[in-house]
């Protein structure tokens, strides 16, 4: 099940419940604000970055491996994951 646009586990995340997100598939825009990821992705009409051509783009990859948000590419692998699912 997909559960967000650049492979973020959301089922997983410490603070979804505290900050009441459904998931970036369920809500217009993020807690913390636009996500040029999310956006990106919706406007290809995609349901992740893992069904882009273009995947795995420097945007996506930057944010994966962001000092302060990123996941060391976790997400990456999540897109691959999904893809391969389809």
């Amino acid at each position: 099940m997909v559960e967000s646009r650049c492979g973020i586990l959301c089922s997983q995340c410490e603070f979804r419940e505290s900050m009441g997100c459904k998931g970036c598939v369920n809500i217009a825009a993020p807690f913390h604000g636009q996500c040029p990821v999310k956006n990106c992705c919706e406007e290809k009409a995609h349901d992740h970055c893992g069904q882009c051509a273009e995947f795995s783009c420097r945007q996506l990859t930057d944010y994966a491996y962001d000092p302060e948000q990123g996941d060391n590419g976790l997400r990456l692998e999540q897109c691959r994951k999904w893809r391969k699912e389809e």
